[in-house]
């Protein structure tokens, strides 16, 4: 039984076609809030407005609804609003979501970039760089973990963050790269005595030559190496974003090691913002202002990929404050992308689609959960107020093969909403991650 307001759905509603040539990108920005889904927006709505639909996103021209399931799954609308538990079986990883969304292909979880038979495949990324575009990938997480790994590497296994990570420096014509993961930082931004360890940026090698200013690999196909800038520093994020020249390849580890905030220590339960968060590291707008000051010189234009890496964390955690700052970081982000469209490019030229990779921790209203008989009471979150928690029940610690939203804006959003040709009961039409890359590869110029 679905009741009240449990839904919160935004369904496929879009502005009408206009006849005429079709329009194509010259920028694509992606932002992926891991984890997240109707429920986290309408959670994180209810804390800083009291009021559903206060996101810009929320708003935009295409609205719709989205399958995530990986290669060996699937989703079967009726079962899903037939059976409370039907959902926590067949979910798909966030590795095996990022390469579908970036590629086009549904694969085998964990899988970076390749197929169910471990051949590799085409990113947007890479299409983007074959038509001259600059390319980057920013992260509230480690910048070799799955969904960044996952716009830009090639690897059987998203646990070989070492060797994504060298790839990704080395082998990736790659422009901006972002993230944490530092080795000499932990995860309340402490610098350590020695490293706690150098996976997530490829190895002590590769870290070694990126404080040398020597990591790199031959990105223009020049013959000639192409070395990263790296910066570690808040100041350094903030004076990236303010530069009127840039580096042409910047690589930002923040000076923390698994998330920027959310892996902080303190009261990991306490309602958002009372634990004070770490000041030295950089916010996800930050970092995604930076690299959009890199990426714009490029008289082509690019691609970006923008993650709010630890929604999912949070959502793994049960942990509703830490999600709530998460996604109020990543909200901020999408802000701040709509702002650089509108004062540097334009709704013509530049595609922005805001989505997530799967949902975490089958978030619904208090009192929700199955029936004696299986089926199931999916109760909506409670609003109590702007700045007071909203009532919030976790139903899982893991991700779960629902529906989650998809927003997006530009002249080039069209075939996104053609693509939505799926129905559900309660969220109406969706499409599948694979139109995503899809539709960019049609779109991209």
């Amino acid at each position: 039984a679905l009741v009240g307001a449990a839904a919160t759905a935004v369904t496929g509603e879009a502005a009408a076609s206009t006849d005429g040539p079709a329009p194509k990108a010259k920028n694509v920005i992606v932002m992926i809030s891991d984890g997240w889904g109707y429920n986290h927006i309408a959670a994180t709505d209810y804390y800083v407005a009291g009021k559903l639909r206060a996101q810009p996103y929320e708003r935009f021209g295409v609205r719709t609804a989205m399958s995530t399931y990986s290669f060996y799954s699937a989703y079967d609308p009726l079962q899903a609003w037939g059976l409370f538990d039907y959902v926590m079986s067949g979910a798909t990883d966030s590795a095996s979501a990022a390469t579908a969304m970036s590629t086009g292909s549904k694969t085998y979880d964990a899988a970076i970039g390749v197929d169910v038979n471990g051949e590799p495949l085409l990113h947007v990324a890479e299409q983007a760089e074959a038509l001259g575009k600059a390319t980057g990938v920013v992260s509230t997480v480690q910048w070799s973990h799955a969904t960044p790994a996952g716009f830009v590497a090639h690897n059987p296994s998203r646990n070989d963050y070492a060797g994504i990570a060298a790839e990704m420096i080395d082998d990736s014509a790659t422009d901006v790269i972002m993230g944490a993961g530092h080795p000499m930082f932990d995860d309340d931004g402490v610098e350590q005595a020695a490293a706690i360890s150098y996976k997530y940026v490829g190895g002590e090698a590769t870290w070694n030559a990126l404080l040398a200013g020597t990591a790199g690999g031959d990105a223009d196909g020049d013959g000639d190496a192409d070395p990263f800038t790296l910066i570690q520093t808040r100041d350094e994020f903030r004076a990236l974003a303010a530069a009127k020249e840039t580096p042409a390849r910047v690589c930002g580890t923040a000076q923390v090691y698994s998330t920027l905030q959310q892996s902080r220590s303190g009261d990991d339960m306490a309602d958002p913002f009372v634990v004070p968060l770490t000041t030295s590291v950089p916010t996800l707008t930050e970092m995604t202002k930076g690299a959009l000051n890199v990426l714009d010189e490029d008289e082509d234009g690019f691609f970006l990929m923008v993650e709010g890496g630890a929604v999912d964390w949070a959502g793994h955690a049960n942990q509703p404050g830490r999600l709530i700052e998460e996604q109020i970081d990543f909200n901020d982000a999408v802000r701040a992308v709509s702002k650089w469209v509108r004062k540097n490019s334009n709704w013509g030229e530049t595609l922005l689609i805001v989505t997530g990779d799967h949902e975490t921790g089958y978030l619904w209203g208090p009192g929700s959960g199955p029936t004696a008989d299986g089926q199931g009471v999916w109760l909506p979150i409670v609003n109590n107020g702007a700045g007071t928690l909203p009532g919030m029940q976790f139903n899982s610690g893991n991700h779960t093969n629902s529906l989650i939203p998809l927003f997006a804006k530009g002249a080039t959003s069209g075939p996104l909403r053609a693509a939505a040709t799926g129905v559900d009961p309660l969220r109406g039409a969706y499409l599948d991650n694979t139109d995503i890359a899809k539709t960019i590869f049609s779109v991209m110029d």
